[in-house]
């Protein structure tokens, strides 16, 4: 283990960070991303690592670069796919033969890869190519063309998502032969396949089923699903439906079946359904499996035998994996613990699912499934057991119309009756989310290294409770969500290990909303930190990058009445503004209108708000050398206001 992971920051950016399992088609391999800080910090680079699917052999490394590699895929042969910058600033594909040897490039379209799905001797990859573009080579020469020209010309909306501008170039498909010449089988589709597509391919290779947007009056859109002849490029439509959409289409072992979520699109009076649907790869009718489940399920895997399909879902403030019957729909829960299981994978021979398991005390590391449900096995990964300073328990309180709201509490070792903690309240983003796993930009444990204790809710509007427990909140997100928070927050300092009287909110995302509107409406708290935050509603749901999936869920009456902005003369608690310019999903001028209300109010007396301002940062903070500015800022800001010490700027802010 490596020692004071939570109470130095250097250590901490320093923990490896695993994402991106992928197995082998002889159920041999399992490899791994594994995300370690460049030399100057200022990046996260992947490296691949193997990893003993029998739990035999200590984990080793396969690639090593200064870009790093992502999106890793097995051929039918055994070949592991990679996608990598090794040779200039473009992501070209790459392959790390089966036999051994060295890595090699196979495919670089001028304008990179986007991620590669290798099945019946064929491999398929996603690449931007420009509009005008008929192959990789023309698109090559009207790159060239551009020169420096970095405007972009739209005639559709969306234009940015998260932190990237939407074009000029869009995601194609493109087959590969035996020699790696590659072959355009979409065309260019504009939304159609959007910067991070799901796709999947037949065992025959003959067929590629996608998730395919389409545009939709109002400056909307929806998804679909299409099948495409892999030879020819013909396409056809699998399921359109004006009330759903489907994403992470999977096919079935014996390449009749597609697997999708299908999502029920919500309404003003209705959040909606998310369930596991199929249908024919020849074209018909889908059947919704889950329909009557009421949990979201996530991508769908299917047994080799094609009876079964396990999935993750949202329960109760953990994420288990569940086998869903392929024909009655019958859901039955298959891992047992507090854990979220990402990352699925499943053995040819049907004994094992293989995942990355997290929990709110444990970050992702490989572990082994019985798929009989009669085991799980943590693997040999490549990286050691964490040391918290602290402990995790459970809390449950009845919120104001009498539903059970839990949390997680996260406490300091040494927090007791005669050395109570300080509380921190953690509100999560989403709205639609769960705190169930673990978390590398909002880590509890690095502030309960520091002293507090940290509590994180599930109140309304979370997922994993049912459709029910999200109403409470629909289209009032300052309401049943607010007092859902007061009313754990209000049992929990009742212990006597919290000390009341020193108290902090904090939340990023739908999060920074809620810190927000706690900031309008209650002076209980000491300090108020808020990352990434709506401030004026009506502004922030029209100037995001999905407004037409926001604005489905308020009548514009709600959207007035629940914006924080409006409660701006009440706030008196001091706040921490967080946010980074190249966020898109709460642009920028969210923090720059709560700014000036917070700034213009002052009474030429001690202003007591700070700015945090990352000008290359986006919804995230993801750079090494930035997460340590924004946890000390942190640190500093609730120590003077919650611990009573004096206001010292963080060092590296000079």
């Amino acid at each position: 283990m490596i020692s004071d992971q939570f109470s130095d920051l250097d250590d901490y950016v320093r923990l490896p960070r695993l994402s991106g399992l992928c197995l082998s088609p002889d159920g041999r391999r399992l490899v791994v991303g594994v995300a370690t800080p460049d030399p100057e910090k200022n990046r996260y680079v992947t490296a691949l690592w193997e990893v003993d699917p029998a739990g035999g052999r200590p984990a080793r490394r396969l690639t090593r670069s200064a870009e790093g590699e992502s999106s890793a895929a097995f051929t039918p042969s055994g070949d592991l796919l990679f996608v990598s910058k090794r040779q200039d600033d473009t992501a070209a594909l790459w392959k790390l033969p089966a036999e051994g040897g060295e890595a090699h490039p196979v495919a670089a379209p001028p304008g990179g890869v986007r991620g590669v799905v290798s099945k019946g001797g064929v491999s398929v990859l996603a690449a931007p190519l420009l509009p005008s573009a008929v192959d990789v080579l023309s698109d090559k020469d009207i790159r060239a063309q551009r020169n420096d020209v970095t405007a972009i010309l739209y005639d559709e909306f969306p234009i940015r998502l998260w932190d990237q501008h939407l074009g000029p170039d869009r995601t194609r498909l493109l087959a590969a032969d035996d020699e790696w010449n590659l072959r355009d089988i979409t065309g260019h589709v504009g939304r159609a396949l959007d910067d991070a597509p799901s796709w999947d391919i037949t065992p025959d290779g003959r067929t590629v089923v996608a998730a395919w947007a389409v545009a939709e009056p109002g400056g909307s859109q929806r998804y679909t699903l299409v099948a495409i002849d892999v030879a020819t490029g013909e396409r056809r439509v699998l399921a359109d439906d004006p009330d759903y959409e489907y994403f992470t289409p999977k096919i079935s072992p014996d390449g009749t079946q597609v697997a999708a979520v299908v999502l029920r699109r919500s309404t003003v009076e209705d959040v909606g359904h998310r369930s596991v649907g199929v249908v024919p790869v020849a074209g018909g009718t889908v059947k919704s499996l889950t329909e009557n489940w009421d949990r979201w399920p996530r991508t769908p895997h299917w047994t080799p035998d094609g009876k079964k399909i396990v999935i993750a879902a949202d329960d109760h403030g953990r994420s288990p994996l569940w086998l869903v019957d392929a024909e009655t729909g019958a859901v039955a829960r298959l891992t047992p613990d507090h854990g979220a299981y990402t990352d699925i994978q499943i053995s040819p021979d049907g004994q094992w699912v293989y995942a990355l398991r997290a929990a709110i005390d444990s970050p992702p590391g490989p572990v082994r499934i019985g798929l009989d449900g009669s085991t799980v096995e943590q693997l040999p990964g490549p990286a050691d057991d964490v040391d918290l300073p602290g402990t995790l328990t459970e809390v449950t309180a009845k919120a104001v119309d009498g539903t059970t709201v839990r949390a997680w509490l996260s406490l300091p070792h040494n927090a007791s009756a005669d050395n109570p903690a300080p509380l921190l309240l953690w509100i999560h983003g989403g709205p639609y989310m769960s705190y169930n796993t673990w978390s590398w930009r909002w880590n509890p444990w690095l502030m309960v290294a520091k002293g507090y204790a940290v509590l994180q809710p599930d109140p309304a509007l979370s997922s994993g409770y049912g459709a029910g427990f999200i109403m409470r909140g629909w289209g009032e997100w300052g309401g049943t969500p607010y007092t859902d928070l007061m009313s754990i927050t209000d049992t929990v300092v009742e212990r006597t290990d919290i000390d009341e009287s020193r108290t902090a909110a904090m939340g990023a995302s739908y999060g920074g909303y809620m810190a927000n509107w706690i900031a309008g409406h209650t002076d209980r708290f000491d300090a108020i930190v808020t990352h990434a935050a709506v401030w004026s509603l009506e502004q922030e749901m029209r100037t995001t990058d999905q407004s037409y999936d926001f604005l489905r869920e308020m009548t514009e009456d709600a959207v007035e009445a629940n914006s924080p902005h409006r409660f701006a003369d009440n706030i008196v608690t001091p706040m921490l503004v967080i946010h980074g310019d190249k966020d898109y999903r709460v642009p920028i001028g969210e923090a720059l209108r709560l700014w000036w209300d917070l700034s213009s109010r002052s009474k030429g007396e001690d202003f007591p708000h700070r700015l945090l301002y990352f000008p290359d940062e986006n919804h995230w903070i993801l750079k090494p050398r930035h997460t340590k500015v924004w946890y000390s800022t942190i640190f500093a800001f609730l120590a003077q206001h919650v611990l009573g010490a004096a206001w010292q700027r963080p060092e590296a802010l000079g």
